[in-house]
């Protein structure tokens, strides 16, 4: 069956190195086009110049410029294909700017191995039903997001304070997550899930756009199939920027995709 996002995230080979893609509209938020759904359009093109190592392990990301709807380019750099593990570059362009730049970790996490441990604990979320939808978010937030109905998020009843003007100042927002269309989740996709949820920036009192300068995500494992449970938080507010990290756990209660991105602060 095939899912708008495979469709949304792309790419068509170009040659040495370079692939074409069309960034779609509907992953705008605020200013841009989402960076999470951008690096999975980056993941793609890696990917396909990879082949025999389909996985993000590693991937560092710098957003220079915000991105907008329509065509783009991602050229991909092989620095060193060793057995287990390929380390490449790889930059997004629209016209002459570059708009992110990329150092990535690939490999096959089949072969890797499937041995997830951990000291973390998942989110304490209620089962799905108690808890509220995304689709409820006021019309005019949706027209400035359209990002949203890419995706279904459920958040904790008692914990949604800042969707209502009432935020608990614990710099902690987590929620089911779900790709439209029952899309399940993989490797690549993870990479959009761990910029997904609303900053966390809303649950201190101040919404807004936040723009990302930075982010790292590391993938641990192919997630099950089903729903996940994705967390974002932050300790420090510095110099008009904050720290959000994220962790996301797949249905089999594994923690499979961890971030820290360093964001700026909502204006």
């Amino acid at each position: 069956m095939a899912h708008e996002y495979d469709d949304h995230i792309a790419v068509r080979p170009a040659g040495s190195g370079r692939y074409d893609a069309d960034l779609a509209g509907g992953w705008v938020v605020g200013g841009g086009v989402n960076g999470g759904y951008l690096l999975a359009v980056i993941g793609n093109a890696i990917r396909a110049e990879l082949p025999g190592k389909p996985d993000p392990l590693s991937i560092s990301a710098y957003y220079l410029a915000a991105s907008v709807p329509g065509p783009a380019t991602v050229d991909v750099s092989v620095r060193r294909d060793g057995g287990s593990v390929a380390t490449v570059a790889a930059d997004l362009r629209q016209g002459d700017e570059a708009r992110i730049t990329a150092l990535a970790s690939y490999g096959d996490l089949t072969r890797l191995g499937d041995d997830v441990r951990t000291t973390a604990e998942q989110p304490d979320l209620p089962p799905r039903e108690r808890c509220v939808p995304s689709t409820m978010a006021p019309a005019a937030f949706r027209a400035t997001a359209p990002l949203l109905d890419r995706f279904d998020m459920l958040f904790h009843p008692d914990r949604i304070g800042w969707a209502v003007g009432e935020p608990g100042g614990t710099g902690e927002i987590s929620a089911w997550f779900r790709l439209a269309g029952g899309r399940e989740p993989d490797p690549i996709s993870l990479l959009t899930v761990v910029d997904a949820l609303p900053p966390v920036t809303f649950e201190l009192g101040m919404p807004g756009w936040a723009p990302t300068l930075e982010l790292t995500a590391h993938v641990r494992a192919r997630p099950a199939p089903g729903w996940l449970k994705v967390r974002h938080a932050t300790r420090n507010l510095a110099g008009g920027m904050f720290e959000e990290d994220c962790e996301v756990w797949d249905s089999a209660g594994r923690l499979v995709a961890q971030s820290r991105q360093l964001a700026r602060q909502p204006r």
